[in-house]
């Protein structure tokens, strides 16, 4: 079982940046493909990125492509998203995510952190 905590949330201007950060526990971290996901109100739950189990491989959403970062340290047992050029689009909880498989898609990741808000003000 898979223990998941981000954190790194907040308030910032469109055209600033954040860092998520996302600690894991409880499992061989490495095994772990590694997703961020977001959900604005009112709306789904949404693919942004994703990591290889070695960290050798990334995946993004179209609406974050060169903006968003995602990045993991397996000897630490973290995930990152570094957030740049925020958009007030961009408001959402953002959510760090495990999965032995990986991918864009939500069904594929048994395993949830409880969210952490960013929000974009124009």
């Amino acid at each position: 079982q898979v223990q998941l905590v981000e954190t790194g949330g907040g308030l910032v201007q469109a055209g600033g940046s954040l860092r998520l950060s996302c600690a894991a526990s409880g499992g061989t971290f490495s095994s772990y493909a590694m997703g961020w996901f977001r959900q604005a109100p009112g709306k789904e739950r949404e693919f942004v990125a994703a990591v290889s189990r070695s960290g050798g491989s990334t995946d993004y959403a179209d609406s974050v492509k060169g903006r968003f970062t995602i990045s993991r340290d397996n000897a630490k047992n973290m995930v990152y998203l570094q957030m740049n050029s925020l958009k007030p689009v961009d408001t959402a909880v953002y959510y760090c995510a495990a999965s032995l498989f990986g991918g864009p898609r939500l069904s594929m990741y048994p395993y949830w952190g409880q969210g952490t808000q960013v929000t974009v003000s124009s």
